[in-house]
């Protein structure tokens, strides 16, 4: 999401949100005062916007899982409810079109970006054996390396604005089980994750105080479109719980001091009780009354060691070579 020129609201670019939970970022990004841009979760199939000329649009929204949620009709949701939201079309696996992306956001924002969330992704839950190659590559242009190009184009956006803002990137905690029938997509998305501790020490490193990095998963299966395509991922929608979690949880990020939420590998359950206080998870419940059974561990591995700052002389290949 985007600012025009002359509005002081915070810019937000929202990376996959033509649909599922990425929509309900966007919009409820939008419903507490962020406007901008929102770029579709791309993948080979998956990169339609909606061509409707000006003036002709549907009078309801399409369903938020379906193809027919593209970029455009989220946009069109935003603006109709008094927000701001401009879409902007990129495939992730394009270093240039991620970066002018960035342009394109921090042009239409007067300059400013504050918030960055990278929602794009791209699933294939099997063995090993069943997950070829191109699959596998495919996932890994989509997922670690599609936000490493992200944050490479946005980082010296933050620095020239003093080192102020917020990452949020949608990649779990580390533990052994999420490895389990799933490696290949899970090489990538844990990759995200050490990205987000790695970075975090950087920003620590170098003072960067109202700057943070955070990650966000669902302890429970979310309503999506990745649900959706995959029904046997969960054992009914009893399972289900609806996306507004998971907004209510970077929201909750967001508002949460800069270094608390640094290098956290969250769950948007977890968050929502431990730092803004909820209790009462029943309305989230996609049938009501139901409890969906949590998918991740309720005690995680602790990554820090004894010895965590004590890592002798640290070598830095940036200084004194040529670089690529």
């Amino acid at each position: 999401m985007t600012t025009t020129t002359t509005t002081t609201k915070p810019v937000a670019l929202v990376v996959g949100a033509s649909r599922g939970i990425g929509r309900q970022i966007a919009i409820d990004l939008a419903k507490n005062g962020y406007t901008g841009t929102q770029p579709p979760q791309t993948s080979p199939n998956n990169r339609r916007q909606n061509h409707l000329q000006p003036g002709h649009h549907n009078p309801l929204p399409p369903d938020p899982n379906s193809p027919e949620s593209t970029i455009s009709t989220v946009a069109r949701e935003i603006t109709s409810a008094g927000g701001t939201a401009y879409p902007i079309a990129v495939d992730v696996r394009f270093v240039p079109q991620i970066e002018h992306l960035v342009r394109e956001t921090v042009r239409l924002g007067g300059g400013r970006l504050d918030v960055l969330v990278y929602n794009s992704g791209a699933i294939w839950w099997s063995s090993v054996a069943n997950t070829r190659t191109k699959r596998f590559q495919l996932m890994q242009k989509v997922n670690p390396e599609g936000l490493y190009a992200t944050v490479q184009a946005a980082l010296p956006v933050f620095e020239r604005n003093g080192w102020r803002g917020r990452i949020v990137v949608v990649s779990p905690p580390i533990y052994s089980r999420f490895f389990r029938g799933k490696t290949g997509y899970a090489i990538g998305k844990v990759g995200m994750s050490v990205l987000t501790r790695g970075l975090a020490m950087d920003f620590v490193r170098q003072g960067a105080k109202d700057m943070a990095i955070t990650s966000i998963w669902p302890a429970t299966a979310v309503e999506s479109a990745a649900t959706e395509r995959n029904p046997a991922n969960v054992d009914s929608r009893a399972n289900l719980r609806k996306p507004t979690i998971f907004s209510d949880a970077i929201l909750g990020i967001l508002n949460t001091p800069a270094h608390v939420v640094n290098g956290l590998l969250a769950l948007d359950e977890d968050f929502l009780r431990q730092y803004c206080g909820v209790t009462d998870f029943s309305k989230y419940a996609v049938v009501p009354g139901t409890s969906p059974r949590r998918m991740v561990p309720k005690e995680l591995p602790v990554l820090e060691v004894a010895e965590q700052d004590d890592e002798g002389v640290r070598m830095d290949s940036a200084k004194g070579r040529s670089k690529l």
